[in-house]
């Protein structure tokens, strides 16, 4: 219960974070955020709930004698890792909160690298994300439904992560010497991004027409739009960018000749269409020609302690080998609630999403129609439009 009290609360700051985000003034939400010390807080429960995903989801749905009457509960956990990640997306602009991340930027940069190599692998599957029906999100009612949701889930939740890893790369000059060795050397992110690239899991052909994924959904792009970039090849690029063009990041990057071939690939896709649109890509553009004719020096090997990633590896020692026990005692406890507890906890729901919530969590204040002076009377009919008197 007081789980669900925590998630309602992650619930009402993603909401404020979006409303805030919309309106320009997401200001006043980081700086909460920051002077309570929460950023390291959401990391963890981003961690937790992705480990719970992984361990305890799958034993849940083999279980034969667990035939939940309703597995909105459990949707509900599954939920609240794409809560997070939303949340984290809308905060990790500003250069405040990547450093005050502290020690979990680590564990952070370890979750994005998972994500990217689940979208590269579903693009080189050639499995495109798949769209929830509103219908299903409203009722699951089996097991096997919300596999597919979570499914879905997971590729919508990976391309925020591809979002919040260049938020990171943004503040290359100020990330921990541990951060950039995982993102450079550990993970390799230059060749992953480039495989990203050449994969393009956000984009699809369909009956002979061309869709990509955008806003939350797919949409088919007209042949007029067709060579026009969308908001996830730019990430993808400014990621690039960030780590290729940075000195530190250069001085970093051990170029050998798998890296260097792999880089050069870049190359094919620095077209005058694409520079048009990002001319920031000319410099990029300059250092892949500059690379394809020289061997860069290998970076130097200094003796030092390097962090590591802890809020998972902790959470895997913890409950090792517990991984069933916990999803059998949750499956009486915690998921098998009576007629009355998913009575409360829809109704606890249905406030969080009311329209008179979510008003409240608007920045700025409704207006009247009529005059434009503030107004505190909704029109009962439409309930969209405002009024300062009847």
């Amino acid at each position: 219960r007081r789980w669900l009290r925590q998630h309602e609360a992650v619930e009402k700051l993603n909401m404020h974070a979006i409303l805030s985000a919309t309106a320009g003034r997401e200001q006043p939400l980081t700086e909460l955020l920051l002077s309570h010390g929460k950023i390291p807080v959401l990391i963890g429960e981003l961690i937790t709930v992705e480990l719970w995903k992984h361990k305890v989801f799958p034993v849940l749905c083999r279980l034969e004698d667990f035939k939940p009457v309703s597995t909105f509960p459990i949707y509900v956990v599954l939920h609240h890792e794409a809560s997070i990640v939303n949340l984290l997306e809308t905060v990790f602009f500003h250069k405040e909160v990547c450093e005050a991340a502290g020690d979990s930027i680590l564990d952070l940069i370890d979750y994005c690298h998972r994500k990217l190599t689940l979208l590269a692998a579903r693009g080189a599957s050639g499995q495109p994300g798949t769209q929830i029906q509103p219908s299903a999100l409203a009722s699951p009612s089996s097991m096997q439904e919300l596999q597919e949701q979570a499914e879905t889930m997971e590729f919508e939740i990976s391309l925020k992560a591809l979002s919040v890893l260049r938020f990171i790369t943004d503040q290359v000059a100020s990330l921990p010497l541990s951060a950039l060795t995982r993102l450079l050397n550990t993970h390799n992110v230059p060749c992953l991004l480039v495989e990203l690239l050449e994969r393009c899991p956000w984009s699809c052909h369909e009956a002979g027409t061309l869709k990509k994924f955008e806003s939350g959904s797919w949409h088919t792009v007209p042949p007029e739009d067709q060579m026009k970039m969308t908001k996830l090849d730019g990430q993808v690029w400014l990621t690039l960018y960030n780590l290729l063009l940075s000195p530190e990041c250069r001085r970093k990057y051990h170029f050998d000749g798998f890296n260097k071939s792999q880089l050069l690939k870049l190359r094919a896709f620095l077209t005058d269409v694409l520079l048009d649109q990002v001319p920031n890509l000319v410099e990029m553009q300059r250092f892949l020609s500059h690379l394809a004719v020289t061997e860069p020096a290998p970076p130097k090997k200094d003796l030092i302690l390097e962090q590591v990633p802890a809020i998972r590896e902790h959470l895997l020692k913890k409950n090792a080998g517990k991984w069933e026990a916990i999803a059998k005692h949750q499956a009486k406890s915690v998921f098998s609630p009576t007629t009355e507890e998913l009575r409360l906890q829809a109704r606890r729901w249905a406030q969080i999403y009311s329209l008179d919530m979510m008003e409240a969590l608007v920045p700025d204040k409704p207006r009247c129609r009529t005059c434009g002076a503030e107004a505190a009377k909704r029109c009962s009919r439409c309930r969209n439009e405002w009024y300062c008197s009847r």
